[in-house]
């Protein structure tokens, strides 16, 4: 009798723990922002802009970002036109800084210019340094589950906070249960919450210092038919860098 009552106990204990993994929109979007923004990382990576006639534009850069994203540093190695241009974010892109070596001169950006491309690209200087913006200017709810490019995926609609300035009404992300890559986004108009603005799509997922990467990113512009595509050539998670990096004297370097 007492074997068949701890059966009972043992089978509803479980079944209220396999209820209670049921993640939430809140629960998947925490960790998505997790994933995102480690203390610090170093990357090198080629960027390739396709316009609207099919030519290409190519440039290769290093990166450096502390504080889980709040500190972002830029700077650009090829082509030579903009060979040692440099480019600081800070508070999450809410301050930028761009350095040109050709006159040795430092100018701050407009506040409005986080909404700019970066170089011409399909992403802003917002897309590249949001930090936290995942859980701070959007409110999340799960969508019904759905396999996205053959992968097992939440689906979460992500919707703008009254007050936020971010450049998107909503985002529909699609995020790999097995590792919590978003490995689709859909960035929705500013204004218009039913317009699709851009597809962001992530590729070659590799772990690199115990964290899910994606090697590869393209940013597909849904209305001017142009793309990005971002590889990455080398990589590397919580490092030490110094603060002095992230600064105006340290930009010129």
């Amino acid at each position: 009798m007492k074997k068949v009552f701890l059966s009972i106990v043992i089978m509803t204990l479980w079944g209220s723990l396999s209820m209670g993994q049921e993640l939430t929109g809140d629960e998947i979007i925490k960790k998505v922002n997790e994933l995102f923004n480690v203390e610090s990382g170093y990357a090198k990576a080629r960027m390739v802009i396709v316009t609207t006639s099919g030519s290409k534009r190519t440039f290769i850069y290093e990166s450096w970002q502390k504080n889980r994203g709040e500190k972002n540093l830029v700077r650009y190695l090829e082509p030579r036109r903009v060979k040692g241009q440099a480019l600081l974010m800070l508070n999450n892109a809410d301050d930028i800084w761009m350095f040109f070596p050709r006159t040795q001169r430092v100018r701050k950006l407009a506040s409005h210019a986080k909404k700019q491309k970066m170089q011409g690209s399909d992403f802003s200087y917002e897309d590249m340094g949001s930090g936290d913006t995942f859980l701070e200017d959007f409110s999340s709810r799960r969508l019904k589950d759905e396999d996205m490019e053959g992968k097992e995926c939440y689906k979460l609609e992500l919707i703008r906070k009254p007050g936020s300035d971010m450049s998107y009404s909503r985002l529909i992300m699609w995020v790999i249960k097995e590792n919590f890559v978003p490995i689709v986004i859909d960035y929705y108009d500013e204004d218009d919450p039913r317009r699709l603005e851009k597809r962001l799509i992530e590729s070659d997922i590799r772990i690199i210092d115990n964290i899910p990467t994606a090697m590869k990113v393209v940013m597909i512009n849904k209305n001017k038919n142009t793309k990005t595509e971002m590889e990455l050539l080398e990589v590397k998670y919580n490092i030490k860098l110094d603060d002095k990096m992230f600064t105006e004297r340290g930009l010129k370097k």
